[in-house]
């Protein structure tokens, strides 16, 4: 009896860590060093860790789906990984700190972005984000490639990370 009702406390524990449904609103507090792209004139250079977009800095950093609805047109100059999140998602704030530390390990040959899917929605509408966290790789040719979900432990995460960055980013 004790058992069945250790499992049962634990499963939805265990169905949460992986990823989170998007809720239509939430608050919480991110500790990462985020800038924003307007207040960064040049982010070539930026060793601070992730950038986080608007739709406006989407459509001018990454692609113009309003003007070019049908044929996705990658405008980054090198591959980024954006992530979509939210305050309230914990595996979010797990994959955080990860990215933080990606971001400058990898300055200079990718962007990591961060799309706060509570602010935009829109963005989250057009990509189909239903679960967070949620990763778009765009490479410099070709197609994007969307993943979700984390792996079990942080180290685990951040090796998925790495692997997912150089056989689709970096390549």
């Amino acid at each position: 009896m004790i058992k069945k009702g250790i499992l049962l406390m634990a499963v939805p524990l265990l169905i949460g860590m992986g990823s989170c449904v998007q809720k239509s609103a939430g608050s919480g507090n991110r500790s990462t060093e985020i800038i924003n792209v307007a207040d960064k004139e040049d982010v070539q250079n930026d060793v601070h860790g992730s950038i986080m977009l608007s739709k406006a800095d989407f459509l001018a950093k990454v692609m113009n789906y309003e003007e070019n609805p049908q044929e996705w047109k990658y405008l980054g100059d090198k591959p980024c990984l954006i992530d979509f999140y939210a305050d309230w998602c914990a595996p979010c704030r797990t994959t955080s700190p990860i990215l933080e530390e990606l971001a400058k390990e990898y300055s200079g040959k990718i962007n990591i972005y961060k799309i706060d899917t509570q602010k935009e929605q829109e963005l989250a509408m057009v990509f189909g984000i239903q679960s967070i966290p949620a990763f778009l790789y765009c490479p410099m040719e070709g197609k994007p490639t969307m993943s979700a979900g984390i792996a079990r432990t942080p180290e685990e995460t951040r090796q998925m990370f790495r692997d997912q960055i150089d056989e689709i980013l970096l390549q």
